[in-house]
């Protein structure tokens, strides 16, 4: 007779691992990238897809993962092909994915993403196309550009 672990009755066949798939990070990431972009709330987001807010937290974290249905549906409510939420992903297999996935949390939570899934970014673009002067929108890219460049130059 085999002895029961205390605690241990997950019914699915999959062992717990303690950080999620850098795959689920990734999509969940693209998720959130997605819907900032569009200026729609994690409960908006849920509601379209029958979710509470708190369930679109877990899948934009990489902590639950988003079946194929579930991906699809996302994909249609923020407009966007499935193969949207890929793109862009670092191959990673086997022990290191899970390290991987250890490291992007660690970044999440240094606050040292990658510039273009920063929240600030995503504002910043959706304001810069609020501008409904094309003129003035080129003049405040022309600033832009040349700040970054004369303080990168300071350095």
């Amino acid at each position: 007779m085999q002895a029961k672990q205390a605690g241990s009755k997950r019914r699915s066949g999959r062992p717990k691992i303690d950080t999620p798939s850098p795959v689920d990070v990734h999509v969940g990431s693209r998720v959130r990238q997605r819907r900032t972009l569009l200026g729609m709330s994690q409960e908006k987001l849920g509601k379209a897809i029958g979710l509470t807010f708190q369930q679109v937290q877990k899948y934009e974290r990489g902590t639950n993962r988003l079946g194929s249905s579930r991906l699809f549906d996302v994909s249609q409510v923020l407009d966007v092909p499935v193969s949207f939420f890929f793109e862009e992903m670092p191959s990673v297999a086997g022990h290191e994915r899970h390290q991987a996935a250890s490291a992007a949390h660690q970044r999440a939570d240094d606050s040292g993403l990658d510039p273009m899934a920063k929240r600030e970014t995503l504002e910043l673009v959706r304001a810069y196309y609020r501008i409904p002067d094309a003129h003035l929108r080129r003049r405040l890219y022309d600033l832009a550009k040349a700040l970054g460049t004369s303080t990168s130059q300071a350095k």
